[in-house]
């Protein structure tokens, strides 16, 4: 693997590049995440093996945010540049509401013109390393940008569920940002992908994910993330991961 900064004018929308390259057959396990992610395959074959679907990726593809892992299976000698977007920093660049992606990897072309990403696939393909695979990326961001900054009012409000790792109430949280509830869940669904709960959830079972250490601490953690008990946790964390926490521990990595 290897990851890119983007450039300066790319920096409030995109977190990093990222290129992969598998030398022989592997599944990647992707847990659920924040930030919508595009994909350029740049050879071999992917095929998302999530709830059984066995379906091939297209070329280039756009996966929205999710609330159940992703198991993707790369055929050896494949590779692809991914542009992984902050949070809320995809709303910049496709004018589509970002919500409408949820739990989808959509191709790209159903956004994009077709003749505009035919002419990005064919330069990727020519490109003879990896930064310069990159800078087209970067051309192709730039060309869709249509706002100079993100969405401010749901940007706040997505650093303050961070800042308390999702244990936050929406209503609240929605009052803050001095907007009722009802337009605050639409504007942040169409800018974030998900809606603020959901998105809350995420970062409160990713929190709790990087504090596990040993199996003994599952119960002590559950409790302090604000769980009643541990079978709603233990429903919640196999929903999020599609395993127990106490299999969590004896898998291979997860992303």
């Amino acid at each position: 693997m290897e990851s890119y900064i983007p450039a300066d004018s790319l920096k409030p929308f995109v977190k990093t590049f990222l290129v992969i390259e598998s030398t022989r057959a592997t599944v990647n396990k992707l847990l659920p995440d924040t930030s919508i992610v595009l994909a350029f395959r740049l050879g071999g074959k992917i095929t998302d093996e999530s709830a059984g679907n066995d379906r091939r990726l297209p070329a280039s593809v756009i996966t929205g945010l999710r609330r159940s892992p992703r198991f993707l299976s790369y055929a050896d000698k494949t590779a692809c540049l991914l542009v992984i977007f902050k949070e809320g920093g995809a709303a910049a660049i496709f004018k589509e509401p970002l919500h409408e992606l949820f739990s989808k990897s959509v191709p790209l072309d159903d956004l994009v013109p077709r003749s505009q990403l035919q002419l990005i696939e064919e330069q990727m393909n020519a490109a003879r390393d990896n930064k310069k695979r990159v800078a087209i990326a970067e051309r192709f961001l730039l060309s869709g940008l249509h706002s100079g900054q993100p969405d401010m009012l749901v940007n706040r409000a997505m650093q303050k569920i961070k800042l308390v790792n999702g244990n936050i109430k929406v209503r609240g949280l929605a009052g803050d940002m001095a907007i009722s509830l009802d337009a605050f869940e639409k504007r942040f669904r169409r800018v974030a992908g998900i809606s603020p709960k959901q998105f809350a959830d995420t970062v409160r079972m990713r929190h709790l994910i990087g504090q596990l250490s040993a199996p003994e601490s599952l119960t002590r953690i559950a409790l302090d993330a604000g769980y009643f008990d541990q079978a709603h946790f233990n429903k919640d964390f196999r929903s999020f991961t599609g395993v127990a926490p106490q299999q969590f521990f004896h898998a291979s990595a997860w992303w």
